[in-house]
């Protein structure tokens, strides 16, 4: 009863504190900000319009660039959600005569998007079962006496599995991330005004560590082998897996040490240590019991997707097709229900923007546009010296990523040209080769479409994207600088350059 009249005195406190302030005016109407909001957007993609095409561009493909101009800039100041944003854009492809129905929808056929689908619902199944919550006490139980212990663990985990896995959509998305957000789960800490308490920042080092991963071994990521091959094309230098990792592992490592560091700085959770938190996880695993039949038909599942994933390369099943299959198997087991897949909102609403964007920038990459843009910064270092030149287009070329929705498109269109440009102005072919192959990877930090785990760990919906893209940004020049000093000097010791 007494705690009863508390309630009562505080919240008639705050009333009459409320009442004696002044009377502010209420916001302006949804659809008036909507409707500013769009006036940019729209002005960005007219702009382009206006300007008449470069020789050799044609007048469709010029229109495709002003649509995904307008809808990069609606993603930033997001009129509408952003799935809706994409879906404009992909409307405008055909109406606009820029692309045919079948390229404009092409993104949706993409494997990586129904990947990202995927993990998802095995993420969803490992919160239904309860196992996800299971496997986050065992981290805690071993580990979890501070924050920045639980992040390094769950980045050790993707660290070992980089050295295997040839896909970080396959490791990050579809095995970090659930035992991600298991853990901000079990801290009470969910997308919201709980999402600060320990989620926010767990998905937010563990991404931006999982870009760093990319960069530090040929297996980080599926393209860079593309990129291996498009280098000794070019180049003649073999960037082999040995190669590869031996020139990151200096740069690599501190960044892994300092970008953590920093986000904990400027970005730090409000719980810092847990003390008693192994305590804690053993009484609570001591209260679940033994493990539930849903529990270990997930378990198994989910060993048989990761194992299947990891030896992809002896029987060669795509990574979409075994992740379907894992979803398959725990729909037959009935662990997870059409329900659960339908009701499953953020994965559609991801599976939207992203299998957009992805469309959008493969369109752009066929029409010629990044190529020329590639040529065109080229054009201004002439007469540089080479260091001069690959300092400038290196920055260029990583900051261009803003435009691509995966590292693939963004190799595929930009980095041939850019590593011939770079060779052309004299640049040590070891030293270039390296300097935009490790970039490639770096840059998906930028934003929440980068690479293809990006969007599941902002579609978690812990992060907003003013907030994403800010410490993106950040993250980026703490590993440009890492990686161009630190790297550099080490490629040095190494006499590549």
């Amino acid at each position: 009863m007494g705690s009863d009249h508390v309630r009562i005195d505080v919240t008639t406190e705050s009333i009459a504190e409320t009442a004696s302030q002044p009377i502010t005016p209420a916001p302006a109407p949804w659809y008036r900000r909507s409707v500013l909001r769009w006036v940019p957007v729209l002005l960005a993609g007219t702009i382009v319009i206006l300007i008449p095409p470069p020789v050799g561009i044609t007048p469709q493909s010029w229109r495709l660039l002003a649509i995904f101009v307008s809808t990069v800039m609606g993603l930033i100041l997001q009129p509408l959600p952003g799935g809706a944003v994409v879906l404009f854009g992909i409307l405008a492809m055909p109406l606009l005569r820029a692309t045919a129905v079948p390229q404009a929808l092409a993104g949706y056929s993409d494997p990586l998007v129904w990947l990202v689908l995927a993990a998802f619902f095995i993420s969803r199944g490992m919160t239904k079962t309860g196992l996800g919550h299971r496997i986050a006490l065992l981290f805690i139980r071993a580990i979890g006496h501070r924050t920045l212990g639980l992040g390094y663990a769950l980045v050790s985990t993707d660290m070992l599995l980089a050295m295997i896995i040839p896909s970080n959509a396959a490791r990050s998305g579809g095995i970090v991330f659930p035992i991600t957000r298991s853990l901000a789960d079990a801290y009470d800490s969910r997308p919201g005004p709980t999402a600060r308490r320990l989620g926010a920042f767990l998905i937010t080092m563990v991404y931006q560590c999982d870009v760093i991963l990319c960069a530090m071994f040929l297996t980080g990521q599926s393209s860079n082998a593309l990129i291996s091959r498009l280098a000794r094309e070019a180049s003649g230098f073999d960037l082999s897996a040995g190669h590869w990792a031996l020139g990151a592992i200096v740069p690599g490592l501190m960044s892994l040490l300092v970008v953590p560091l920093v986000v904990y700085r400027i970005f730090p959770p409000e719980v810092k240590e847990t003390p008693a938190a192994a305590e804690y996880a053993r009484i609570e695993l001591d209260r679940m019991g033994p493990m539930t039949r849903p529990q270990k038909i997930m378990l198994v599942v989910f060993s048989l997707v990761a194992a299947l994933w990891i030896t992809s390369p002896f029987h060669g099943i795509h990574y979409a097709v075994v992740a379907l299959v894992g979803i398959s198997a725990l729909l037959l087991t009935k662990v997870l229900t059409w329900e659960d897949v339908t009701s499953e909102r953020g994965a559609w609403d991801v599976f939207i923007w992203f299998g957009g964007l992805v469309g959008m920038a493969e369109a752009l990459g066929q029409s010629g546009i990044t190529r020329r843009f590639a040529e065109s910064t080229a054009g201004l270092t002439i007469g540089w010296p080479w260091w001069g030149a690959l300092g400038v287009l290196a920055l260029v070329y990583f900051y261009s990523h803003y435009g691509f929705a995966s590292i693939t498109a963004h190799v595929a269109a930009m980095y041939l040209p850019f590593l011939v440009v770079t060779l052309g102005a004299g640049a040590p072919p070891a030293l270039a080769v390296a300097a935009l192959a490790y970039f490639s990877n770096l840059a998906a930090s930028l934003t929440h479409y980068g690479t293809t785990p990006a969007p599941i760990y902002f579609g978690a919906g812990y992060v907003g994207q003013q907030t994403w893209w800010r410490l993106g940004l950040i993250a980026s020049f703490l590993n440009i600088a890492i990686w161009s000093v630190a790297g550099f000097a080490w490629l040095k010791i190494l006499r590549w350059w």
